[in-house]
């Protein structure tokens, strides 16, 4: 079956960073669009960064030149570099793994907590 699986996750003080990881297991990791979300408590899921099978990437506005996403087709894996961060950054950090025609699949969420 298909398994997203996060890690990274911690606590860390404002102007730190964090690299989260996500591997997948039980897709052709190259033909899906990654992507990284959050969702704050109280607050909806949202968009955070996305990395498409065609190498485009997108970011949302509030992370734009403070996070960089990546993916290694070969470990299956795909990362969020988080530098400069904020308190406003303190999330669940999800992964999705999106294909057209197919049903998303996402992962289980990792704390991100940013504060002194």
């Amino acid at each position: 079956q298909v398994q997203l699986v996060e890690s990274g996750g911690g606590l860390v003080q404002p102007g730190g960073s964090l690299r989260l990881s996500c591997a997948a297991s039980g897709i052709i990791f190259s033909l899906y669009t990654m992507g990284w979300y959050r969702q704050a408590p109280g607050k909806q899921r949202e968009l955070v960064a996305t990395f498409t099978s065609g190498d485009t990437t997108t970011y949302a506005d509030s992370v734009k030149d403070r996070f960089t996403i990546s993916r290694d087709n070969a470990k299956n894996t795909v990362y969020l570099q988080m530098n400069s961060l904020k308190p406003e950054d303190t999330a669940v950090y999800y992964c999705k793994a999106s294909k057209v025609f197919t049903i998303p699949y996402w992962g289980q969420g990792t704390q991100v907590t940013v504060s002194s």
